[in-house]
């Protein structure tokens, strides 16, 4: 239970008889003070990360360019004791993709214990990201209200209770409009009421499967944050911040620094009400920490902590008892890096060798071998080793439909393969298929379509987006290709060859790509003009098959793609 100094109220938007009562409920009391201090901390695209992520994605980048390690959710629990007891007052949040694409010890339980840890550590309000609808509303109806799953049953534990806080997305529709997640929650902390708005992407139909969506829609973030902060103010509720499941690219840059590439989060930041007071973003796994000015000029924090549980995003706010707003000129923002030489939370130790143990006869499972790492991380080209691993098993797992090429989107690979010795100790160079699951854990399936070259040519145009964001897919070694960045765009690739011979513009070609391109995720609409379309594999048993097949894989040379002037 929590703390009977602390309040969780959560209210819809249509509970106006609710929202008169708390004007009532959180007006403030005498004090000595006259304003009141509160700590909110949130982390963002955890993405069930129960143990500590291992290469690249298990460490943090300081601002000398070194790094260390950091993450592992037993950490994160030990480092959010020590913040919370720091302060008086606190609240836990979370900016989105708590689950989804998720490591095999929760996936294979449908992200259950990464819902038992989320309520252990005491959070209080989630936004929803585009990975809560992986499984689809329904399901993201069950991790709220809990019950066990409807083909698999309660697998984890013999009952499932669902999320002890509200997922919010106040800009998430049904199709006529009438909205299908709470917009807001109200958290009342140091005897003040303090709005948490949440706000995803826009573009979230873009970035998941349209059956997971079907019946949804999904609106202009300013104008949703907007409608719901004039609500919030309108009964009483002056101190207001945003979970947005939105972010910017970064220049490599340290925890606390603010070298963002302008994107869609700033200008959501710039434009969104004054009457919110900190924005806490997401979906880049980005880490920043910055200041920009709202539509009257006033500075607010911006901050974003990474991914994977590597970072906890703090403010802390002050806020005037009697106007019951925050002082923002006291507004003090950090990013704190979950490194691991703190003693790790034995509650959430428990928890995670109870999922260990559980996932284990097959997630340990040996399903091939490799002579070096594997990296997810692209060349100066974009060309990764890994990726390249991964379309090749994609063409050879499809070859029956006539496929001879295969393309993958660089965000479906979520992590590396790393010849030393797994934590499980299967030995150096061993890959199981716990590992294997933690790569490619979206179960996305493979298909393989009709493409002219013409087709084929606009596809990689597509790769240089509206956004100014690059998303360079993964090629099978068929396919060879070279670009100029600063070419214009649809004029950027060339010397495209199918096995060294010229692609024909006019001429049909097989294309194996996975079902979410194939429904133009990513931007890639023109994989929507295939034909012929074949069903093949789940992507992540074609990995495995090949993994099988081909032992002792070494990262291939990056020779697929070719930068020119």
């Amino acid at each position: 239970m929590r703390p009977t100094t602390k309040l969780s109220i959560r209210l819809a938007v249509v509970a106006g008889a609710a929202l008169t009562a708390l004007a009532a409920v959180a007006a403030p009391a005498s004090a000595a003070s006259a304003t009141t201090d509160v700590r909110l901390i949130t982390f963002n695209d955890l993405h069930g990360n129960l143990e500590p992520p291992s290469g690249s994605s298990g460490r943090v980048t300081l601002p000398d360019g070194k790094t260390v390690n950091a993450g592992g959710a037993a950490y994160l629990a030990t480092h959010l004791k020590q913040l919370r007891g720091e302060a008086r007052n606190s609240v836990v949040l979370s900016a989105g993709d708590s689950i989804g694409a998720s490591p095999v010890i929760s996936a294979l339980f449908h992200d259950e214990p990464t819902i038992e840890l989320l309520n252990r550590l005491g959070v209080e309000a989630s936004v929803v990201g585009n990975h809560e609808f992986d499984e689809g509303l329904k399901e993201l109806r069950r991790m709220q209200h809990g019950g066990c799953h409807p083909t698999d049953g309660c697998q984890f534990r013999e009952s499932f209770k669902g999320a002890n806080f509200p997922f919010l997305g106040s800009n998430v529709y049904y199709e006529n409009g009438v909205p299908a997640l709470l917009p807001f929650s109200i958290e009342v902390s140091g005897g003040v009421p303090i709005g948490v708005i949440g706000a995803t992407l826009k573009d979230l139909p873009q970035v998941v499967t349209p059956e997971a969506i079907k019946g949804l829609k999904f609106g202009e973030e300013v104008q949703a944050i907007d409608r719901t902060a004039k609500l919030l103010d309108f009964f009483g509720v002056k101190a207001q911040v945003v979970l947005l499941h939105q972010g910017d690219n970064s220049e490599t840059a340290g925890p606390d620094e603010c070298k963002v590439k302008p994107g869609a989060a700033t200008a959501i930041a710039q434009q969104v009400t004054s009457k919110v007071d900190a924005i806490f973003t997401g979906h880049s796994h980005q880490q920043y920490n910055c200041v920009i000015n709202d539509p009257d000029g006033a500075p607010r924090p911006v901050i974003q902590g990474a991914s994977f549980g590597r970072l906890l995003s703090v403010v802390d706010l002050k806020i005037d008892r009697r106007t019951r707003d925050v002082v923002r000129g006291e507004t003090k923002a950090h990013n704190q890096i979950v490194t691991r030489d703190v003693t790790p939370d034995a509650d959430v130790v428990k928890l995670i060798d109870e999922a260990k143990t559980k996932a284990a006869p097959i997630a340990n499972k040996a399903v091939g071998t490799i002579t070096a790492d594997l990296v997810a991380k692209g060349a100066a080209s974009g060309e990764s080793p890994l990726g390249d691993v991964i379309a090749d098993a994609q063409l050879e797992a499809t070859k029956s439909n006539g496929a001879q090429i295969a393309m993958t989107n660089p965000g479906g690979i979520r992590t590396d393969f790393t010849y030393a010795s797994s934590p499980a100790g299967e030995g150096d160079g061993v890959v199981t298929y716990g590992e294997a699951f933690a790569v490619q854990p979206f179960a996305n399936i493979m298909q393989t379509i009709t493409l002219t070259g013409a087709n084929l040519k606009n596809v990689l145009e597509q790769q240089w987006q509206a956004n100014g964001v690059v998303r360079t897919l993964q090629i099978s070694k068929s396919l060879k290709y070279s670009y100029s960045a600063s070419a214009a765009q649809g004029s950027r690739i060339s010397n495209l060859t199918l096995d060294g011979a010229p692609i024909d513009p006019a001429a049909s070609y097989r294309v194996s790509v996975n079902n979410f391109l194939a429904a133009g995720g990513d931007g890639f609409t023109e994989f929507t003009k295939g034909t012929d379309l074949s069903g093949g594999p789940v992507d992540l048993d074609a990995l495995i098959a090949y993994f099988g097949a081909h032992p002792g894989i070494a990262p291939p040379p990056a020779d697929r793609i070719t930068v020119l002037p």
